[in-house]
This record gives structure tokens, C-alpha cells and sequence, in this order.
């Protein structure tokens, strides 16, 4: 069945900015992890901590597009990526994005995770290789010197004849 013209379709997820804000601050923030605690004696909780002093923080994982967009609710990053296409909401989602691209910016510098980073900073976000560098040849140029040449000039005591 064919959907009217002018017909209000499905209504928006969010009308707002200000309503998915939120929602951004806690993905992030669940992107980070928990601090895994124990309990001492007296009944209070406090971090547990690695053998070089460091708390031990559980359930990270990397913020991703996709991540993000099920967080919001949205059924794809495609979804996702529409919002982002509306004035409204274009600051908010630019925001949100660039911080998950300075993540993966930042795993070049991690010996473990330098690999995908840079996978993901050229396929996603457009960090493309210059020509050259991705292996592909140079253009040829073909230079061609169709001037014509003077004839030098006879050394002394030569002639022409």
C-alpha cells in the first residue's frame, strides 16, 4: 500500500537535541567501564586495585557509530546518520561522532590496537592514504622536447665546408 503524499508517517524519535544529550552522556559513560569493588570488613566499598596500584575496571568497550545509535534507540547507524542530516540535530550527533573518532585516533598510538585504528580511520572517517603511499603507481608523464636543437657553433680551426 502506497504512503499519501503529505502523510505524516512514522513520528520522530526525538524532537529535540536536548533529548538525546543525555542519552550520549551515558553511552560514553557505560563505554568506560565499571571499577570492580570489594568489601572490607567494616562493611564499606572501595576500588580493587592491580599490582601496580591501579583500580581494575571491567565491562570497557570502545564507542562505536553503531553502539551509539542503539543506545539512542535507533534500529541502525543508517537511522542514525538521517538524524544527523537534520539541522536540529546536526551539532549534537557531529559532537558525538568525533569523539568516537578521537578514540580510534588514539589507539594509533596503542601497540594492540593500532592496526584496526588505522582500518577504521580510513574506511570510516576518511583518513585515505595519499596515492602513492596506498601502493599504487605514480601517473606516468610523458615529457616530450620537440624544440628543435641549434646547431653548435665550429669549434676554432674547423670549417664547415
Amino acid at each position: 500500500m502506497a504512503v499519501k503524499k503529505g502523510s505524516p508517517g512514522r513520528p520522530p524519535r526525538y524532537t529535540s537535541p536536548e533529548q538525546i544529550e543525555g542519552l550520549i552522556e551515558e553511552y560514553f559513560k557505560r563505554c568506560e567501564g565499571k571499577v570492580l569493588t570489594i568489601k572490607t570488613e567494616d562493611g564499606q566499598e572501595v576500588p580493587m586495585l592491580d599490582k601496580y596500584g591501579q583500580p581494575i575496571i571491567y565491562d570497557v568497550h570502545p564507542p562505536t557509530v553503531s553502539g551509539l545509535a542503539l543506545a539512542l534507540g535507533f534500529e541502525s547507524r543508517q537511522t542514525l546518520l538521517n538524524y544527523q542530516g537534520k539541522k536540529e540535530f546536526r551539532r549534537v550527533i557531529t559532537r558525538a561522532k568525533s569523539r568516537i573518532e578521537m578514540y580510534t585516533e588514539e589507539r594509533l598510538f596503542d601497540r594492540d590496537g593500532a592496526n584496526g585504528a588505522k582500518f577504521s580511520l580510513e574506511n570510516n572517517w576518511g583518513w585515505n592514504k595519499p596515492k602513492e603511499a596506498a601502493g599504487e603507481a605514480a601517473p606516468v608523464v610523458n615529457i616530450i622536447c620537440d624544440v628543435p636543437k641549434e646547431a653548435p657553433e665550429p669549434k676554432r680551426g674547423e670549417s664547415d665546408v
